[in-house]
């Protein structure tokens, strides 16, 4: 049964981090409008979507919760699984993961976006 969630993509391999628990910052330039993100679905994609209009096929891989953002600090490269810090950004605090172990494909989008999906 398809369920509208809000999905956030990720480029590979950061999605499947997320969903093993090993990436527990995702790192953006901006903020969510409002938080908590409850049941945010992770969409693993394989490019960076640079216009607002980009969209590809993308992979559904865990549901998370966004439950705080705050400035990044150059302190918490590895729990954002990154190769460099700058300045500026914000890190999202990834917590009760749930790994979706089934393949589903689904589409990848800018920014926070809304999904129909049978993730069942």
């Amino acid at each position: 049964m398809k369920r509208t969630y809000q999905a956030l993509s990720i480029v590979a391999p950061a999605g499947q981090w997320i969903s093993e628990g090993k990436k527990i910052l995702e790192i953006r330039s901006w903020r969510p409008e409002s938080l908590p993100l409850k049941d945010l679905l992770i969409v693993e994609n394989k490019n960076y979507l640079i216009q607002d209009q980009d969209e590809e096929i993308g992979r559904a891989v865990a549901i998370v919760d966004i439950e705080s953002v705050h400035l990044w600090t150059e302190n918490e490269l590895a729990l954002a699984a990154a190769s460099y810090w700058e300045e500026g950004y914000w890190a999202w605090v990834i917590s009760n993961v749930r790994p979706i172990e089934k393949f589903v494909e689904v589409t990848a989008k800018r920014k926070i976006y809304s999904i129909d999906v049978d993730l069942e």
